[in-house]
Protein backbone atom coordinates (compact mmCIF):
# COMPACT_ATOMS: atom_id res chain seq x y z
CA UNK A 1 0.00 0.00 0.00
CA UNK A 2 1.36 3.42 -0.94
CA UNK A 3 0.30 6.79 0.53
CA UNK A 4 -1.30 7.52 -2.85
CA UNK A 5 -3.46 4.42 -2.84
CA UNK A 6 -4.20 4.67 0.90
CA UNK A 7 -5.90 8.00 0.17
CA UNK A 8 -8.80 5.97 -1.27
CA UNK A 9 -9.76 4.57 2.13
CA UNK A 10 -12.08 6.00 4.75
CA UNK A 11 -12.57 5.38 8.45
CA UNK A 12 -15.39 2.90 9.18
CA UNK A 13 -16.19 4.71 12.44
CA UNK A 14 -16.47 8.40 11.50
CA UNK A 15 -16.19 8.03 7.70
CA UNK A 16 -13.35 10.52 7.52
CA UNK A 17 -10.30 10.05 5.26
CA UNK A 18 -7.50 7.85 6.49
CA UNK A 19 -3.82 8.73 6.27
CA UNK A 20 -0.74 6.52 6.77
CA UNK A 21 1.02 6.98 10.08
CA UNK A 22 3.86 4.52 10.62
CA UNK A 23 2.44 1.01 10.49
CA UNK A 24 -1.19 2.13 10.77
CA UNK A 25 -3.84 4.29 9.15
CA UNK A 26 -5.41 7.09 11.19
CA UNK A 27 -8.20 9.61 10.65
CA UNK A 28 -8.48 13.16 11.98
CA UNK A 29 -10.69 11.93 14.84
CA UNK A 30 -7.90 9.65 16.07
CA UNK A 31 -9.35 6.30 15.02
CA UNK A 32 -6.42 4.05 14.17
CA UNK A 33 -6.20 0.79 12.18
CA UNK A 34 -3.09 -1.35 12.08
CA UNK A 35 -1.60 -2.46 8.80
CA UNK A 36 -0.97 -6.19 8.56
CA UNK A 37 2.50 -7.42 7.66
CA UNK A 38 1.34 -7.97 4.06
CA UNK A 39 0.19 -4.35 3.79
CA UNK A 40 -3.60 -4.60 4.04
CA UNK A 41 -5.93 -3.19 6.70
CA UNK A 42 -9.15 -4.46 8.29
CA UNK A 43 -11.88 -1.81 7.90
CA UNK A 44 -14.92 -4.03 8.33
CA UNK A 45 -17.16 -2.46 11.01
CA UNK A 46 -17.57 -4.69 14.04
CA UNK A 47 -21.37 -4.70 13.65
CA UNK A 48 -20.96 -6.12 10.13
CA UNK A 49 -18.87 -9.09 11.24
CA UNK A 50 -21.60 -11.72 11.27
CA UNK A 51 -19.01 -14.51 11.42
CA UNK A 52 -15.64 -14.94 13.06
CA UNK A 53 -14.00 -15.18 9.64
CA UNK A 54 -16.45 -13.87 6.99
CA UNK A 55 -16.16 -14.23 3.24
CA UNK A 56 -14.68 -17.04 1.18
CA UNK A 57 -12.76 -19.71 3.06
CA UNK A 58 -9.01 -20.23 2.78
CA UNK A 59 -9.72 -23.34 0.66
CA UNK A 60 -11.77 -21.36 -1.86
CA UNK A 61 -9.29 -18.48 -1.95
CA UNK A 62 -6.27 -20.74 -2.53
CA UNK A 63 -8.13 -22.70 -5.20
CA UNK A 64 -9.09 -19.50 -7.01
CA UNK A 65 -5.54 -18.16 -6.87
CA UNK A 66 -4.11 -21.37 -8.33
CA UNK A 67 -6.75 -21.59 -11.07
CA UNK A 68 -6.54 -17.94 -12.12
CA UNK A 69 -2.75 -17.87 -12.10
CA UNK A 70 -2.79 -20.93 -14.39
CA UNK A 71 -4.34 -18.67 -17.05
CA UNK A 72 -7.70 -20.33 -17.65
CA UNK A 73 -9.58 -17.04 -17.25
CA UNK A 74 -6.99 -14.91 -19.04
CA UNK A 75 -9.54 -13.83 -21.71
CA UNK A 76 -11.72 -12.34 -18.98
CA UNK A 77 -8.83 -10.60 -17.24
CA UNK A 78 -7.63 -9.09 -20.51
CA UNK A 79 -11.10 -7.94 -21.53
CA UNK A 80 -11.75 -6.33 -18.15
CA UNK A 81 -8.44 -4.46 -18.22
CA UNK A 82 -9.14 -3.23 -21.76
CA UNK A 83 -12.58 -2.01 -20.71
CA UNK A 84 -11.10 -0.17 -17.73
CA UNK A 85 -8.72 1.62 -20.10
CA UNK A 86 -11.56 2.36 -22.49
CA UNK A 87 -13.82 4.04 -19.92
CA UNK A 88 -11.05 5.72 -17.88
CA UNK A 89 -10.49 9.49 -18.04
CA UNK A 90 -8.28 10.40 -20.98
CA UNK A 91 -6.16 12.76 -18.93
CA UNK A 92 -4.69 12.56 -15.45
CA UNK A 93 -4.72 9.68 -13.05
CA UNK A 94 -7.42 6.99 -13.06
CA UNK A 95 -8.80 5.75 -9.74
CA UNK A 96 -10.05 2.14 -9.90
CA UNK A 97 -11.93 0.32 -7.13
CA UNK A 98 -12.47 -3.44 -7.11
CA UNK A 99 -15.52 -4.32 -5.01
CA UNK A 100 -15.09 -7.93 -3.92
CA UNK A 101 -11.50 -8.06 -5.14
CA UNK A 102 -10.81 -11.66 -4.15
CA UNK A 103 -7.15 -12.64 -4.27
CA UNK A 104 -6.15 -9.84 -6.67
CA UNK A 105 -5.42 -11.60 -9.97
CA UNK A 106 -7.73 -9.30 -11.96
CA UNK A 107 -6.25 -6.24 -10.25
CA UNK A 108 -2.71 -7.23 -11.21
CA UNK A 109 -3.71 -7.42 -14.87
CA UNK A 110 -5.58 -4.09 -14.71
CA UNK A 111 -2.60 -2.21 -13.28
CA UNK A 112 -0.13 -3.87 -15.65
CA UNK A 113 -2.33 -2.94 -18.62
CA UNK A 114 -2.50 0.71 -17.57
CA UNK A 115 1.27 0.75 -17.05
CA UNK A 116 1.90 -0.79 -20.48
CA UNK A 117 -0.24 1.94 -22.04
CA UNK A 118 1.58 4.70 -20.18
CA UNK A 119 -1.59 5.60 -18.28
CA UNK A 120 -1.28 6.41 -14.53
CA UNK A 121 -3.63 4.39 -12.34
CA UNK A 122 -4.24 4.01 -8.61
CA UNK A 123 -6.19 0.99 -7.42
CA UNK A 124 -8.00 0.09 -4.20
CA UNK A 125 -9.86 -3.13 -3.48
CA UNK A 126 -11.80 -4.73 -0.67
CA UNK A 127 -13.27 -8.12 0.16
CA UNK A 128 -14.94 -9.78 3.14
CA UNK A 129 -12.36 -12.56 3.13
CA UNK A 130 -9.21 -11.74 5.06
CA UNK A 131 -7.41 -14.62 3.35
CA UNK A 132 -8.27 -13.19 -0.05
CA UNK A 133 -7.21 -9.64 0.87
CA UNK A 134 -3.92 -10.93 2.27
CA UNK A 135 -3.07 -12.57 -1.05
CA UNK A 136 -4.20 -9.53 -3.04
CA UNK A 137 -1.98 -7.20 -1.01
CA UNK A 138 1.03 -9.42 -1.67
CA UNK A 139 0.32 -9.74 -5.40
CA UNK A 140 -0.43 -6.02 -5.87
CA UNK A 141 1.67 -4.22 -3.22
CA UNK A 142 1.09 -0.80 -4.78
CA UNK A 143 -2.68 -1.11 -4.32
CA UNK A 144 -4.67 -0.33 -1.18
CA UNK A 145 -6.49 -3.44 0.04
CA UNK A 146 -8.88 -3.68 2.96
CA UNK A 147 -11.15 -6.22 4.58
CA UNK A 148 -14.57 -4.74 3.96
CA UNK A 149 -17.96 -5.38 2.37
CA UNK A 150 -19.80 -3.94 -0.62
CA UNK A 151 -22.65 -2.70 1.58
CA UNK A 152 -20.19 -0.82 3.85
CA UNK A 153 -17.47 -0.02 1.32
CA UNK A 154 -14.29 1.34 2.99
CA UNK A 155 -13.79 3.87 0.16
CA UNK A 156 -14.10 7.66 0.25
CA UNK A 157 -17.10 9.37 -1.37
CA UNK A 158 -16.63 9.99 -5.08
CA UNK A 159 -13.06 8.68 -5.18
CA UNK A 160 -13.49 6.15 -8.00
CA UNK A 161 -13.45 6.84 -11.72
CA UNK A 162 -14.04 3.15 -12.45
CA UNK A 163 -15.58 0.54 -10.16
CA UNK A 164 -15.19 -3.16 -10.97
CA UNK A 165 -17.51 -5.85 -9.63
CA UNK A 166 -16.94 -9.48 -10.66
CA UNK A 167 -19.69 -11.84 -9.50
CA UNK A 168 -20.02 -9.96 -6.19
CA UNK A 169 -23.18 -8.58 -4.55
CA UNK A 170 -24.60 -5.48 -6.23
CA UNK A 171 -24.69 -2.67 -3.66
CA UNK A 172 -26.18 0.11 -5.76
CA UNK A 173 -26.29 2.85 -3.12
CA UNK A 174 -22.70 2.27 -2.04
CA UNK A 175 -21.45 2.03 -5.62
CA UNK A 176 -23.11 5.37 -6.39
CA UNK A 177 -21.46 6.90 -3.32
CA UNK A 178 -17.99 5.60 -4.16
CA UNK A 179 -18.10 6.56 -7.86
CA UNK A 180 -17.72 10.18 -8.92
CA UNK A 181 -20.59 11.57 -11.03
CA UNK A 182 -19.97 10.30 -14.55
CA UNK A 183 -17.81 7.44 -13.28
CA UNK A 184 -18.30 3.97 -14.74
CA UNK A 185 -19.27 0.67 -13.13
CA UNK A 186 -18.10 -2.50 -14.89
CA UNK A 187 -20.26 -5.36 -13.63
CA UNK A 188 -19.32 -8.90 -14.66
CA UNK A 189 -22.05 -11.55 -14.66
CA UNK A 190 -22.00 -15.13 -16.04
CA UNK A 191 -23.40 -16.00 -19.43
CA UNK A 192 -26.15 -18.65 -19.46
CA UNK A 193 -23.70 -21.46 -20.31
CA UNK A 194 -20.75 -20.38 -18.16
CA UNK A 195 -19.25 -23.58 -16.69
CA UNK A 196 -22.00 -25.69 -18.27
CA UNK A 197 -19.55 -28.55 -18.85
CA UNK A 198 -18.79 -28.59 -15.13
CA UNK A 199 -22.48 -28.77 -14.29
CA UNK A 200 -22.99 -31.62 -16.76
CA UNK A 201 -20.67 -33.68 -14.58
CA UNK A 202 -22.04 -32.50 -11.24
CA UNK A 203 -25.78 -32.73 -11.82
CA UNK A 204 -28.13 -35.27 -13.49
CA UNK A 205 -30.01 -32.32 -15.05
CA UNK A 206 -27.59 -29.42 -15.68
CA UNK A 207 -29.16 -25.97 -15.95
CA UNK A 208 -28.25 -22.72 -17.63
CA UNK A 209 -27.60 -19.61 -15.56
CA UNK A 210 -30.46 -17.13 -15.35
CA UNK A 211 -30.10 -13.89 -17.28
CA UNK A 212 -28.95 -11.13 -14.93
CA UNK A 213 -31.08 -8.03 -14.36
CA UNK A 214 -29.50 -5.15 -16.25
CA UNK A 215 -31.24 -1.99 -14.96
CA UNK A 216 -30.16 -0.29 -11.73
CA UNK A 217 -31.25 2.93 -10.01
CA UNK A 218 -28.66 5.70 -10.21
CA UNK A 219 -26.95 4.24 -13.28
CA UNK A 220 -27.37 4.53 -17.04
CA UNK A 221 -26.37 1.53 -19.20
CA UNK A 222 -23.64 2.55 -21.65
CA UNK A 223 -22.50 -0.71 -23.20
CA UNK A 224 -21.86 -4.41 -22.90
CA UNK A 225 -19.15 -6.84 -23.94
CA UNK A 226 -19.53 -10.63 -23.90
CA UNK A 227 -16.47 -12.86 -23.77
CA UNK A 228 -16.99 -16.58 -24.48
CA UNK A 229 -14.42 -19.36 -24.71
CA UNK A 230 -13.99 -23.10 -24.20
CA UNK A 231 -11.31 -24.40 -21.87
CA UNK A 232 -9.92 -27.83 -21.07
CA UNK A 233 -8.91 -28.15 -17.44
CA UNK A 234 -6.60 -30.92 -16.28
CA UNK A 235 -5.64 -32.67 -13.07
CA UNK A 236 -5.77 -30.81 -9.80
CA UNK A 237 -7.01 -27.66 -11.51
CA UNK A 238 -10.36 -29.41 -12.01
CA UNK A 239 -10.68 -29.64 -8.24
CA UNK A 240 -9.57 -26.02 -7.88
CA UNK A 241 -12.22 -24.85 -10.34
CA UNK A 242 -14.87 -26.75 -8.40
CA UNK A 243 -13.68 -25.45 -5.03
CA UNK A 244 -13.79 -21.80 -6.13
CA UNK A 245 -17.44 -21.95 -7.23
CA UNK A 246 -20.69 -21.95 -5.21
CA UNK A 247 -21.37 -25.44 -6.58
CA UNK A 248 -18.77 -26.74 -4.12
CA UNK A 249 -21.24 -26.24 -1.26
CA UNK A 250 -24.44 -27.49 -2.91
CA UNK A 251 -23.43 -30.45 -5.05
CA UNK A 252 -24.60 -33.98 -4.10
CA UNK A 253 -21.80 -36.36 -3.13
CA UNK A 254 -22.37 -38.46 -6.25
CA UNK A 255 -21.68 -35.48 -8.51
CA UNK A 256 -18.57 -34.48 -6.58
CA UNK A 257 -17.32 -38.06 -6.82
CA UNK A 258 -17.78 -38.11 -10.61
CA UNK A 259 -15.82 -34.89 -10.91
CA UNK A 260 -13.04 -36.12 -8.65
CA UNK A 261 -12.52 -39.12 -10.95
CA UNK A 262 -11.88 -36.96 -14.03
CA UNK A 263 -8.44 -36.31 -15.52
CA UNK A 264 -9.69 -33.67 -17.98
CA UNK A 265 -12.74 -31.44 -18.12
CA UNK A 266 -13.84 -29.36 -21.10
CA UNK A 267 -16.36 -26.61 -20.46
CA UNK A 268 -17.72 -23.42 -21.93
CA UNK A 269 -16.95 -20.24 -20.03
CA UNK A 270 -18.47 -16.82 -20.51
CA UNK A 271 -18.69 -13.40 -18.85
CA UNK A 272 -20.94 -10.48 -19.72
CA UNK A 273 -19.26 -7.19 -18.82
CA UNK A 274 -22.05 -4.66 -18.31
CA UNK A 275 -21.02 -0.99 -18.29
CA UNK A 276 -23.02 1.65 -16.41
CA UNK A 277 -22.39 5.36 -16.00
CA UNK A 278 -23.18 6.89 -12.63
CA UNK A 279 -25.78 9.64 -12.99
Amino acid sequence: MTPQSAAALRCPVCRGPLMPLGSSLRCAQGHSFDLAREGYVNLLPIQKRHAADPGDSKLMVRARRSFLQAGYYAPFQTALAELCLQVAPREGQTHVVDAGCGEGSYDRVILDTFAAGGRPCVLAGFDLSRDAVRLAAKLVPEGAFAVGGSFCAPIRDGWADVLVNIFSPFAGDEFCRVLRPGGVLLYAVPTPRHLYGLKEVLYPEPYENAEQQTGYAGFTPVGERTVIDTITVRGEQIRNLFAMTPYFWKTPLAGAKRLNELDTLTTEIGFRFLAYRRK
